[in-house]
């Protein structure tokens, strides 16, 4: 069971081989990196590449580790023992299964991804520990133990928003998304948009990665973002003339879809005035 990238995404040698690595250890693939860079569509990939199933646990800021086990509706059993509903004398019927014991229940093996694990409190990391490093856990309730009849691959994805707990990172094979090359980044454009006329796609680039490298940037456009610009430019029929900047203002054509926030947006603006003042 071998990933090496698809027709549909380009990753680089360092990046398949540390998915290859976490295969063959069977560890969690820990992949980090800015916003925008496709950690989760990486996990799509191998899923699809490898020809698994994917089972996905986007995580969000009241997130409980909890809740990728299974949660026990206490109110509902409540509520039910109210009204004499016969359900109520089997717990079971009150235990609604989170995305790892979907995981460790299927017969097959699958790719489990866990979504955006720094958006949860600092403990969640830690909460998981035993769950994914023995691939089981135990259910109070009903007195079972879970454990995976198949062990799955684990993606975990973080956008380095704030420091995982060391005993986490122990247990996982560690990868840094680096945002691509020129080069790459050319390979990445051509896979989404195969037709793009080279003088335009060798403008575009130039001009995205003069705005990305702009010292003061608050936030730096990623990939997602430059695709997205690429297909406004595509859609409005722009040719590389079309894209010359002038004197007036420092922002690209169709910026909104690079810059998201005014403060990035008022730097290129005093950029401009500076250098017409400069005139």
């Amino acid at each position: 069971m071998r990933f090496d990238g698809t027709d549909t995404y380009v990753a680089t040698d360092d990046l398949t081989m540390a998915v290859n690595a976490a295969i063959t250890l069977e560890r969690p693939l820990l992949v980090k990196g800015e916003p925008g860079t496709g950690k989760t569509e990486l996990a799509r990939q191998v899923a699809g590449s490898l020809g698994l199933r994917m089972i996905e646990w986007n995580v969000k800021s009241t997130t409980r580790a909890q809740q990728g086990l299974y949660e026990y509706d206490a109110v509902s059993r409540l509520r039910d023992s109210q009204l004499g509903d016969e359900r109520v004398h089997d717990v079971k019927n009150y235990i609604r299964k989170g995305k790892l014991w979907q995981a460790f229940e299927a017969d097959e093996k699958v790719v489990l991804l866990i979504d955006e694990v720094d958006k949860a409190d600092i403990e969640f990391p830690n909460d998981l520990l035993q769950e994914l490093d023995r691939m089981e856990f135990h259910v109070y309730e009903t007195g079972e133990t879970i454990a995976a009849r198949t062990r799955p691959i684990v993606i975990i994805t973080s956008n380095n928003e704030k420091e995982l707990p060391d005993a986490f990172l122990r247990r996982c094979f560690f990868h840094y998304i680096r945002f691509p090359d020129p080069d790459t980044l050319r390979e990445i454009v051509r896979v989404h948009f195969p037709d793009i006329r080279d003088a335009l796609l060798t403008t575009a680039l130039t001009q995205f990665f003069e705005l990305r490298d702009q010292p003061g940037l608050k936030k730096k456009p990623s990939t997602s973002e430059v695709l997205d610009w690429l297909k406004l430019l595509l859609a409005e029929d722009l040719s590389p003339e079309d894209l010359k900047r002038d004197a007036a203002s420092a922002l690209p054509k169709l910026h909104g879809a690079l810059l998201k926030n005014e403060q990035d947006v008022h730097l290129f603006e005093r950029l401009a005035f500076m250098a017409r003042r400069e005139r």
